[in-house]
């Protein structure tokens, strides 16, 4: 997100928190993500709550008017507040409620603690995806219905994930929206380590790192990034030697194979 989208969403996170002491999180997380569903398929929908140019009130009357009924007043709280903001695409503002719709999930994952395991689920969720160019394939075949790809990732994680974190998985690996799905994965990672004002890092290395080499590296990483890090290992044997880092966007390579791909390049020049 740019713009007045980014200081939109800055803005209803807050308002998420607000609510958060308001009823069941877990149940918020469902209905917030099921009306991100309901209105992302409805294209005039979208657009008429996304138009700053119509009155708040009649954006929110249609909120109101339309599922009122069927969802809590905690969730109908956090839904105004989405509505009510600037966006900078109606894309960006289905956007905004699957990430209130994660948070809260993480929030309620925080909250029963088991928050830690959330985050391991989410990676291991991520390396199963790697490792399956079938999954891959399956979840981004344009001709297959979401409900359907969200029922081979539930089979998936059925009884190996917590149902909040196995919930939001699902959703988010069936309504990909032009997203890749590998995008998501981190998207989801990101928010989880943000609940406890943490950053991810994926760390690809030949071998298995013990405790002590893991918090050795979260602390320079903390460092380097003034946050709070967590580790997750994937054991990639592409790698060679030394280890290849990477959070968010940023990527720091300390491997062979990447030193010995840049001695070629250089003799080749």
């Amino acid at each position: 997100m740019i713009g007045a989208s980014r200081e939109s969403l800055t803005t209803v996170q807050e308002s998420l928190r607000s609510s958060a002491g308001q009823g069941d999180l877990s149940a918020l997380s469902s209905q917030l993500l099921s009306v991100a569903k309901v209105i992302a398929g409805e294209k005039s929908l979208r657009l008429m709550l996304a138009d700053s140019g119509q009155p708040v009130a009649a954006r929110t009357a249609l909120i109101s008017d339309l599922l009122g009924a069927a969802i809590s007043e905690a969730t109908q709280s956090v839904i105004a507040s989405v509505v009510t903001q600037r966006w900078s695409s109606d894309s960006d503002l289905i956007d905004a409620l699957e990430i209130l719709g994660a948070k809260a999930a993480f929030m309620a994952a925080d909250a029963n603690g088991s928050l830690n395991q959330a985050e391991s689920d989410i990676f291991h969720f991520g390396r199963a995806l790697d490792a399956s160019a079938q999954l891959q394939m399956t979840l981004t075949d344009p001709s297959l219905a979401p409900q359907a790809k969200a029922a081979i990732v539930d089979d998936l994680l059925s009884g190996k994930v917590q149902g909040e974190t196995a919930q939001v998985i699902a959703y988010f690996a069936s309504n990909l929206r032009g997203r890749r799905v590998d995008a998501v994965v981190d998207l989801l990672s990101e928010l989880a380590a943000a609940q406890r004002n943490q950053v991810v890092a994926e760390v690809s290395s030949v071998i298995e790192l013990d405790d002590s080499q893991v918090t050795r590296l979260a602390n320079a990483l903390s460092k380097l990034t003034g946050k709070q890090v967590s580790i997750n290992v994937a054991i990639d044997p592409t790698v060679l030697g030394g280890i290849s880092i990477q959070i968010g966007q940023d990527v720091i390579d300390g491997s062979v194979a990447t030193r010995l791909e840049s001695a070629r390049r250089s003799l080749q020049a």
